[in-house]
């Protein structure tokens, strides 16, 4: 038998392995996806009729306080092994320790309903990562999985999470395997991670869970001034999710220097909260704000309505309610994008849209997963101003996002220090 031969006998036999490894993770991935869906489903429907209720009954605010005592509370006591919330998934990944509590999923899903029944200003996508994450690690108990394996279960909770709560599977896929190591993606999860990301989108919407449609009417040609003007976007949306990113830290850092107890946190910080939405006299910068979102995309809305909303959420969170980062990106990003529509010169939509992804883009280091979000929401027209501005935010944004157990597995210019960068690389190792 000669070289070839047997070569060529070797390369047959590999499609065994990759049959078992398709046919394992394809049962988990439609279990875990189907699982996480429905969640999500429960999740969206459950917020839908929290923020209803808010809306037609406002006194409600002024029981904010008493809320952020609760989940304080309940945290405290509690939830004390969960409190990182995503942080703890991206921890798990990296120094697999302990198998993540399911009580994460209640804890954070009634967090944040509470969060946004009593007019917090939060996001979603937290809660539905979280929950996917804590769903699919219970895996790992019931099969007794090696560390490798459950690194892909984490990643296939996340992308289940995130896909099926925006309804975006694609960029639900490409998230989950580029927010664990920035500058790195582990390609042998790819399959399990489009697989889960494609389930669980498609569970969600059978429970007759609808997303909300976003419409960009008009792309002009990208010619060399649109590309000029379409960079400049993205420089100042890096520069908003950066100020978004270092305002959440610095509340968060506030509140524990000055309040030991951290019940009290929240406790304190729903007062701030309700004073400030009775003394202004508007929701329009609590909860979701997926009205606004939409406006941003048709009228001119307010000059300081991203700044507005950024103060909102960053206090929000900081003072330790429940909840996400990622739809008041949203919200920043598209009512900015509306604004600069007055000195840019590029179509308002289109901007609002560009906005949407890239702050998010430079908050989570995931350029590559927002672009693919603004293909999915606004159109394949829209595909490389999207891409530009997300490249041009992600670049911007610096290396410190919202998610702190982020670990930088490649710098992004050389000027970022090699030492530093090597170091943060031997952590991940």
């Amino acid at each position: 038998m000669n070289k070839s031969t047997i070569l060529s006998k070797f390369k047959s036999l590999e499609i065994f392995p990759l049959l078992s490894f398709l046919g394992k993770w394809g049962v988990f991935s439609l279990l875990i996806g189907a699982l996480n869906g429905s969640a999500s489903a429960f999740f969206l429907l459950s917020l839908d009729w929290a923020t209803n209720y808010r809306e037609a009954n406002i006194w409600i605010i002024s029981l904010l306080p008493l809320g952020g005592l609760t989940i304080g509370l309940a945290y405290h006591y509690w939830g004390s092994s969960v409190v990182k919330g995503n942080n703890l998934l991206f921890e798990e990944y990296h120094n697999p320790t302990k198998v993540i509590p399911f009580k994460m999923v209640p804890l954070v899903l009634l967090g944040t309903l509470i969060t946004h029944a009593f007019g917090g200003s939060a996001g979603r996508e937290g809660t539905a990562v979280q929950m996917g994450g804590a769903i699919a690690d219970q895996f790992t108990r019931f099969f007794k999985l090696s560390n490798l394996d459950r690194k892909m279960i984490l990643i296939v909770g996340i992308s289940g999470g995130f896909a099926s709560v925006f309804g975006t599977p694609l960029a639900g896929t490409v998230f989950a395997l580029e927010v664990l190591i920035i500058g790195r993606m582990r390609y042998e999860a790819l399959l399990p991670s489009l697989l889960t990301a494609l389930v669980a989108d498609y569970t969600c919407t059978a429970w007759h869970v609808h997303h909300t449609q976003y419409a960009v009417a008009f792309v002009p040609t990208l010619t060399p001034a649109n590309l000029f003007w379409a960079v400049l976007a993205g420089v100042v949306f890096g520069l908003a999710a950066r100020s978004f990113s270092s305002l959440t830290h610095f509340w968060s850092r506030w509140f524990g220097m000055l309040i030991p107890y951290p019940p009290f946190r929240p406790l304190i910080g729903g007062i701030v909260i309700a004073l400030s939405v009775f003394v202004i006299g508007t929701t329009r910068y609590i909860g979701l704000g997926v009205p606004v979102i939409v406006e941003a995309f048709e009228i001119q809305v307010g000059n300081f309505d991203f700044l507005w909303k950024t103060l909102f959420t960053t206090f929000t969170l900081g003072a330790g309610f429940k909840g996400g980062e990622v739809t008041p990106l949203f919200y920043i990003g598209a009512t900015l994008g509306n604004v600069l529509s007055e000195w840019v010169s590029l179509p308002m939509a289109l901007l609002a849209g560009m906005g949407f992804v890239a702050v998010f883009s430079g908050a989570t280091k995931t350029p590559i997963a927002c672009t693919l979000m603004g293909i999915e929401l606004f159109g394949s027209e829209c595909g490389a101003y999207m891409a530009i501005a997300c490249v041009v935010a992600f670049f911007m944004s610096g290396h410190s996002g919202i998610y702190g157990s982020q670990v930088v597995g490649s710098p992004k210019n050389i000027l970022f220090s090699s030492r530093k960068g090597k170091a943060l690389e031997s952590k991940e190792k």
